[in-house]
């Protein structure tokens, strides 16, 4: 059986990303077009679907990484600040973007909160193999078996 860890990350979120649009519990909130995705960036995302990719990124960290919070997802999409002539250093990504995407994951019924963070459900665990199967079906090098 083809899982989330057999198939490259990339591939699997933008699938991941397509099959999140189709669930209606899941939709971009009104200031996702212009808002920033951390302080280290100068401007917001070109993508105008970046709220899906956004999503399935997330449902895939919290699959992968197990019980996960707000703090270390926001940075795992932190980055580089940069201060003029002074060094750069790390800044974390938006608390408000990760807290909202996880809030529609668990609404959608992917994403459960316990103790210690949030874990992916059955049904969430469900959608990323069923992605992670259609892409090793797309690339024969990926045969497993």
């Amino acid at each position: 059986m083809t899982t989330t860890y057999d198939v490259p990350a990339e591939k699997l979120i933008m699938v991941g990303a397509e099959k999140l649009r189709e669930n209606k519990e899941i939709a971009p909130p009104a200031w996702a077009g212009w808002v920033k995705t951390g302080v280290h960036k100068e401007l917001p995302p070109v993508d105008k679907d970046w709220w899906y990719v956004r999503c399935a990124a997330v449902l895939r960290q919290v699959y992968v990484e197990g019980p996960i919070g707000v703090s270390r997802l926001r940075s795992k999409y932190g980055g580089k600040e940069r201060n003029g002539t002074m060094p750069p250093t790390f800044s974390k990504g938006s608390g408000s973007i990760v807290r909202n995407v996880l809030q529609q994951l668990e609404k959608a019924g992917y994403v459960r909160a316990v103790k210690g963070g949030r874990t992916v459900t059955p049904d969430g665990r469900r959608v990323l193999d069923n992605a992670a199967y259609e892409i090793q079906q797309q690339m024969p090098e990926l045969k497993l078996y």
